[in-house]
């Protein structure tokens, strides 16, 4: 089966499903809606009512006062009313009132006075302070026959005197009904006949682009000349990504590059760990074969760091925006990273100082990717800082950007190498000799232009180095 085929039956299938769903939620939504908003009409009927009645009722004066007469007169109106097609030609309001113990003192259809409603939840409710509301079939198990109560309170001196309830037969609204759901059902079926048609025409366009595609894909797979398809929109887009990305293969610059400076850092050290197990293996005095398996251990541990900083750089190198940003607060970032190192300071006789204000520098982006990038920053600072010296953490805004510098007293950073302390596995010797992975530095950087900022290193007036990362306010 073609691809174009099989997107025009997901297609079909989808904008089907989602049709069904759309016309059966909107058509079952008809009859709730309508009914709701009936009820809210007789709320506003009942309290308008309750508030005519009190006088009356209060007077006790409810089914022979003035409200009875003119209640029961509504029955005698002739309407002549057109809604919306529909003819209505009577009111269809029954209203009857119950006293303080829900006995009906009134009722415009003057069937039930005397009765005891308290224990309709339309009485019931009203009767202790709550909206009260039933809707109660006329007709025992004909749901069709439901008739919707509303009831308001009849207030006098503060207190409930009476309830009064307006009642509407539920069969009246019908007719609306059934013309909302015929008309629903009717554009529906023709929406869903017209997407269907539009659906057609973009699997027919589809499937025309990619075949051009295709074409160009198996030329440049033979090894033909071929230009790529100038096709519309994305496609023409994807064919100039193919002829891009072939370009890019052909060379594979990058790639050997990586793989070649990647080999070299790790020859040293995997030399010195040939070079310290061969030893090893010949009768020496303890002193010395503690000493070389240390160094096996140290130039083993490099590696790891070095591997793991690799993936660490490549998944960042990789990432083009930050998928889902989260806003986090600098200050409190810098001393939570600070208080991890303050042990491994001190352990170096090295001091820690922060100098950044109280009120929260807010961030948008990757909390940990920032962390990752601050901690780097310091462990640098601590490697390159002698005994007795300080590491000063500085926290400022400037702008819109929030600038984040670390400075430590350590001999600085030789002029010839400023240029590439930012470079993939550039590194410099510390004090104790040791190397590092050489990425570090390249990982804070790329970390800086993930969130729209900048890392820099320069050698300070009165010596030191000062590592600063810039980056964006939220």
């Amino acid at each position: 089966m073609r691809l174009g085929l099989r997107i025009f039956l997901g297609y079909f299938l989808i904008v089907g499903l989602a049709a069904w769903l759309v016309l059966s939620v909107f058509v079952g939504e008809i009859k709730p809606g309508v009914r709701q908003a009936m009820e809210d009409t007789l709320v506003d009927t009942a309290n308008v009512l309750a508030i005519l009645a009190a006088d009356d009722m209060q007077g006790g004066h409810m089914q022979d006062g003035q409200f009875a007469r003119r209640v029961s007169a509504l029955a005698q109106r002739d309407v002549h009313a057109r809604i919306w097609g529909f003819r209505k030609e009577s009111l269809d309001y029954r209203v009857y009132v119950t006293d303080a113990h829900g006995i009906v003192v009134f009722d415009s259809s003057g069937k039930d006075v005397g009765r005891d409603y308290s224990r309709w939840n339309d009485v019931y409710l009203t009767l202790h302070g709550r909206y009260g509301a039933r809707s109660t079939p006329s007709v025992p198990g004909d749901e069709n026959s439901t008739v919707m109560h509303v009831a308001a309170p009849i207030m006098a001196g503060g207190r409930i005197i009476g309830v009064l309830t307006v009642a509407k037969p539920n069969r009246t609204i019908a007719p609306f009904i059934a013309s909302s759901q015929l008309a629903i059902q009717r554009w529906g079926a023709l929406l869903l006949g017209v997407a269907l048609a539009i659906g057609l025409l973009i699997s027919l366009w589809f499937s025309r682009e990619l075949a051009r595609l295709q074409r160009f894909a198996h030329a440049v797979t033979a090894g033909e000349r071929a230009s790529p398809p100038r096709g519309s929109g994305e496609f023409g887009e994807l064919g100039q990504a193919l002829e891009t990305m072939r370009e890019r293969l052909d060379g594979k610059q990058y790639v050997e590059q990586y793989v070649h400076s990647l080999t070299h850092e790790m020859k040293s050290p995997l030399a010195a760990i040939r070079g310290a197990a061969e030893l090893l293996q010949e009768d020496m005095p303890e002193q010395e074969r503690q000493r070389f398996a240390a160094n096996i251990l140290d130039h083993s541990q490099r590696l790891a760091r070095m591997i793991d900083m690799t993936l660490a750089l490549a998944a960042v190198e990789h990432r083009q925006v930050i998928e889902q940003a989260e806003l986090f607060d600098l200050v409190v970032l810098v001393r939570d990273a600070a208080s991890e190192f303050e042990p491994q300071l001190a352990a170096s006789g090295i001091a820690l100082r922060i100098d950044a204000q109280a009120a929260p520098i807010r961030i948008a982006g990757d909390r940990f990717l920032v962390g990752q990038a601050i901690r780097n920053l310091l462990q640098n600072a601590q490697e390159f800082s002698p005994r007795g010296g300080t590491v000063v953490v500085s926290l400022r805004i400037e702008g819109s950007d929030a600038v984040l510098a670390v400075r430590d007293q350590g001999p600085g950073v030789p002029e010839f190498a400023l240029p590439k302390v930012f470079d993939r596995f550039y590194s410099l010797a510390r004090p104790d000799g040791q190397r590092s992975s050489g990425l570090g530095l390249c990982f804070v950087r790329e970390v800086a232009s993930l969130h729209q900022g900048t890392a820099t290193l320069a050698n300070g007036p009165a010596g030191g180095a000062t590592a600063t990362l810039r980056l964006a306010l939220a």
